[in-house]
């Protein structure tokens, strides 16, 4: 386990010693270890984070901080007021994934169907290893250190519920806002950085695409929504290929299309589930209402009712890392550990919900964590596989 040891030096004076706070952050990790495997035995889905929630207010607490728990639902904050000085949120999250664990460790969930597949239960442990190391060395610094554990990351509301709480008014407001996220690319020891736009925005889409159902022997009485969803979604593909500006990122993908109940039987309508991924929000907006030009083309063509088209309210905004946080936290690790751990990224079409923080006026920054043996991947590479993608990461969008 990795502890995120340059939150000591960011914001703060000196922390003296760098051979010291690594014996700490050493002797912290087998410390914090069965809390990790706590975390990762008893996951609990987005919005009902009630023990995992309370697990980290309980061990936030012990190390020192006051903590309200619960707020915005299922959520914590903790504060560690030292003196005059910045004051630094951390961020972690609390929600695990509907996902069956097959890995058959000693610490796999307990639980049938859910599992933190996308890394937050070590998102906690670290969150708790920093905080300790924080107030362990407070004579050495000075400011107030904010933690929060932030429920349903997976479904895009949790730092929204968060700021509609009162997270920016009811505690001390932040100058920065810092969170990292593992990342089964990276070998261990490693964090990656990108300045700038660091995740895409997300947007789930529902379209219902309607016709006329009937037999199927008889097409001409009938109007086939299979056929108009069909060309729909064809006609999707040149909101990309034909009317982006090339250099603009931005994917649409349709990650469910379900029509019919039988062979003979034209349906009377078609469910499709889409979703967007953008950076800019000028091209975001030009998406989103090309979906409903396309999709309104597709039945007027065919003389069908006019579809239904719903955005949903959960769409989060582009990840921004501010470029001068950025370089600031690049220059300290750089300083304390060299370059060797510093892997220059790029930026992923998957989305967080972190946004929301700089979109509130706090320059914030994301990091990604190795979380990989070297050796693993190495191993992995020399195979021509890789691991499976990080799941979650707003997956279930």
């Amino acid at each position: 386990m990795v502890i995120f040891l340059f939150f000591i030096f960011f914001g703060f004076n000196s922390l003296g010693q760098m051979q010291s706070l690594s014996s700490e952050a050493a002797i912290a990790s087998k410390e914090l270890l069965p809390l990790y495997h706590q975390f990762h035995q008893n996951p609990e889905l987005s919005l009902k984070e009630e023990q995992t929630g309370s697990l980290l207010a309980q061990s936030l607490e012990k190390e020192g901080m006051k903590v309200t728990f619960p707020f915005a639902g299922t959520g914590v904050v903790g504060v560690f007021q030292n003196g005059p000085g910045k004051t630094v949120l951390l961020r972690a999250d609390l929600d695990a994934l509907p996902i069956t664990e097959n890995t058959a460790l000693a610490f796999a969930s307990k639980k049938t169907g859910v599992m933190h597949a996308c890394g937050h239960d070590i998102h906690m442990t670290n969150l708790v290893g920093t905080v300790r190391l924080l107030i362990k060395n407070k004579q050495k610094w000075r400011g107030t250190l904010i933690a929060i554990g932030q429920p349903a990351e997976e479904v895009g509301r949790g730092a929204k519920n968060m700021i509609a709480a009162g997270l920016l008014k009811k505690f001390p407001k932040p100058d920065y806002a810092i969170a990292f996220h593992v990342d089964s690319h990276l070998p261990t020891g490693t964090l990656g950085y990108v300045s700038g736009p660091v995740m895409a925005a997300a947007d789930s889409v529902d379209v219902v695409i309607r016709g006329k159902g009937g037999h199927g022997a008889l097409p001409q009485e009938n109007i086939d929504p299979i056929v108009i969803a069909s060309r729909f979604v064809m006609d999707l593909q040149t909101l990309i290929s034909r009317e982006r500006e090339p250099t603009e990122p931005s994917v649409i993908s349709v990650g469910k299309f379900q029509c019919g109940t039988k062979h003979n039987i034209t349906p009377e309508s078609c469910q499709l589930e889409l979703t967007v991924r953008s950076f800019d929000k000028t091209e975001r907006k030009r998406l989103l209402e090309g979906i409903r030009r396309k999709a309104e083309a597709s039945a007027l063509s065919s003389g069908a009712p006019k579809p239904t088209v719903e955005f949903s309210k959960e769409g989060t905004g582009a990840t921004f890392n501010d470029p001068q946080l950025t370089q600031k936290v690049i220059d300290i690790l750089e300083k304390q550990f060299g370059k060797k751990v510093l892997i220059p990224s790029k930026p992923a079409t998957v989305s967080e919900d972190f946004s929301v923080y700089g979109d509130s006026g706090i320059p914030a920054v994301l990091l990604f964590l190795g979380s990989v043996s070297e050796k693993r991947l190495s191993k992995l590479s020399s195979k021509g596989s890789s691991l499976p993608s990080t799941p979650g990461v707003l997956s279930g969008r």
